[in-house]
């Protein structure tokens, strides 16, 4: 991946959703240090599939479907990703704390590849050089100048380089976006499990597109019900057998304690602690591997219909 900008390639997205902001229906702030601010929040689908993949770099691509749950059919999507070690770990993944003052925000995107903050890039090889940075946030409160001087601090770049698109979990967008990280999650559990992803040549994935709930809190709840008892990710990896025989039925969330509970539910049990969550929840409803090496597939895991239905509210 020697050459291949993730910053550049997600600014690049960026580009677009600036020229077509009427029509996408975002709105676009440029900040008084030169940082743009993209407010996705009243976007649509469309505005939904570019965020999503300026998240991943510009190394995934989202379409839009049916998806067929027996009873009922829900609006989804399919997520196509190349080198999804560098697509999703190093760049869609939601792993950045950034507090400004009173501002909080979990940042997701490839600026996270040039700030480098946190433990996770330990474990992978891909670095990024580029003068340019886009950070994904998942909010309503939006960003400060502070705020853009901070992240462009960290990531080395000059503010009037930074794009950070926003939106919250209760919007359209929130809702793609959250969906389209069906594949990341898999991609999440490997690494929890001890596996190296940069075996992983290729993923692909489907996820109900959750139904916009009242508030964030009960979106929080719809969205993962909607990747953890609807989504599918399939992966092509070169890898030993043995590697993936050890890990292929812990990767779906039906391996975790927690698995079964409407997320909400789940969330309120534990007094609203996110943190007493069992981490291994948080990953596909159903896996599958193809070893490149030895031609074999791997299967595990299904949807659950049951606490599906219950994201109609």
């Amino acid at each position: 991946m020697s050459g291949v900008s993730v910053n550049e390639r997600a600014a690049a997205i960026a580009e677009r959703m600036i020229a077509d902001a009427e029509a996408l229906e975002v709105e676009v702030t440029t900040l008084a240090n030169g940082a743009r601010v993209i407010d996705a929040t009243g976007g649509g689908f469309r505005a939904g599939k570019l965020f999503a993949e300026a998240c991943m770099g510009g190394l995934g691509e989202v379409t839009f479907t049916a998806l067929d749950f027996g009873p009922f059919w829900l609006p989804g999507l399919s997520v196509s990703v190349e080198r999804p070690a560098v697509a999703c770990m190093a760049s869609q993944y939601a792993g950045w704390a950034i507090k400004v003052g009173k501002f909080f925000a979990m940042g997701s995107g490839p600026a996270r590849a040039l700030a480098r903050v946190e433990e996770l890039y330990e474990r992978l090889s891909y670095r990024d050089e580029a003068d340019v940075a886009v950070i994904a946030l998942e909010g309503r409160k939006l960003p400060s100048e502070e705020v853009a001087k901070h992240i462009a601090r960290k990531c080395g770049i000059s503010p009037e380089k930074l794009y950070i698109l926003i939106a919250p979990t209760a919007s359209v967008v929130g809702s793609v976006q959250i969906a389209a990280r069906v594949v990341e999650t898999g991609m999440h559990k490997m690494m929890e499990l001890g596996f190296d992803v940069e075996q992983v040549a290729s993923g692909y994935g489907t996820c109900p597109i959750a139904p916009v709930a009242e508030d964030d809190l009960r979106a929080i709840g719809r969205t993962n019900d909607c990747v953890l008892y609807g989504g599918r990710a399939f992966y092509t990896m070169r890898a030993d057998d043995a590697e993936i025989e050890r890990i292929i039925k812990q990767i779906p969330s039906s391996a975790s304690r927690d698995y079964g509970k409407p997320f909400y539910e789940l969330f309120q049990a534990y007094g609203g602690d996110f943190y007493q969550i069992d981490p291994l929840l948080f990953s596909p409803a159903e896996v599958f591997i193809n070893n490149l090496s030895s031609g074999r597939t791997y299967h595990a895991g299904g949807f659950n219909v049951e606490v599906l239905q219950g994201i109609f509210g």
